[in-house]
């Protein structure tokens, strides 16, 4: 089954094909379907998307419904918008957006700028350059950025010097696994995609062998390596191995064929959805699969 991760580049691509290119138009329907996400009861969701759901709930308008946070879920979704957009000033306004309405922290921003910059390099130069990544990036985010250009500056030293991924978050104090602070995370996954930046399967693995939070790092680096591979690039087991509704592998292939026709031609058109019962009903369906999981891991075997 897919995780909220999953569902929030959902979200973001549905309203992309909704609202084209008008970044008003973006930020109006992304609140809207982050609410009614929210009423679905979704499990797993993060504390400071929690609060700015209940915030837009209460009527806060989406430019003020962000909470000061620095976690990972403005960079958990936006990926695609690095995908989508071949303007990287324009992108860069869309992350904004997508980040505020949960996030207010800069450091949230720039950590999501980073991993749409990332995806926007994947699926269009013809080779990942590190140094041009973090040059493009520093250009992006401004002296306010400069600790993540720093953290990054790491990155590229420890794949230089062949440092496998886990070698390199254990080295960076994160003995327990990457935590959900977005200056964690974003130098784990792009430290997995300069590592692998074509190998959808090693990438992944590497994230989630270092433990935390996985289904996030995972996302992320899965998100920024399928924009340059494509589904062909991702294992065919993973694929046929998910068993997923309303969102199933179907909907999610008919959503990205919608999204590149709105890409080509940038004007608002309808699109596939989802029934909001049969989200609530799915989720309640996988609260309840995570908590025998939970008490099943309680009795031995172990």
């Amino acid at each position: 089954m897919i995780s909220d991760d999953t569902e929030h580049t959902c979200l973001v691509a549905q309203s992309l094909v909704v609202s084209g290119s008008d970044v008003d138009a973006f930020e109006r329907d992304f609140a809207r379907r982050l609410r009614w996400w929210f009423a679905s009861l979704p499990a797993g969701i993060g504390r400071a998307t929690l609060r700015s759901c209940l915030r837009l709930w209460m009527g806060t308008a989406p430019k003020r419904s962000g909470v000061f946070s620095a976690g990972n879920g403005p960079a958990m979704r936006s990926a695609i918008l690095g995908v989508y957009f071949d303007d990287v000033r324009l992108m860069a306004e869309f992350v904004r957006v997508s980040t505020r309405v949960t996030h207010s922290d800069p450091r949230a921003e720039h950590g999501a700028m980073a991993v749409a910059l990332a995806a926007h390099i994947g699926c269009r130069d013809e080779i990942v350059d590190g140094r041009v990544f973090l040059e493009r990036l520093a250009a992006l985010v401004g002296d306010q950025g400069s600790e993540l250009i720093d953290l990054l500056q790491r990155v590229l030293r420890s794949v230089s010097e062949g440092q496998p991924t886990d070698t390199f978050t254990m080295n960076s104090g994160m003995e327990r696994g990457v935590s959900g602070y977005t200056y964690h995370t974003v130098p784990v996954v792009i430290h997995a995609w300069l590592t692998n930046p074509r190998d959808y399967r090693a990438a992944v693995s590497s994230v989630i062998e270092c433990g935390g939070d996985t289904d996030t790092t995972a996302a992320i680096v899965g998100g920024i390596i399928g924009a340059s591979t494509g589904e062909s690039g991702i294992p065919s087991d993973w694929v046929n191995g998910i068993i997923e509704w309303p969102r199933s592998v179907h909907w999610m292939r008919r959503l990205s064929e919608q999204l590149n026709a709105s890409r080509s031609s940038r004007v608002a058109s309808p699109l596939v959805s989802t029934s909001y019962l049969a989200s609530l009903v799915r989720n309640i369906g996988f609260f309840v699969i995570v908590l025998v999981h939970g008490f099943r891991r309680l009795f031995p075997p172990f």
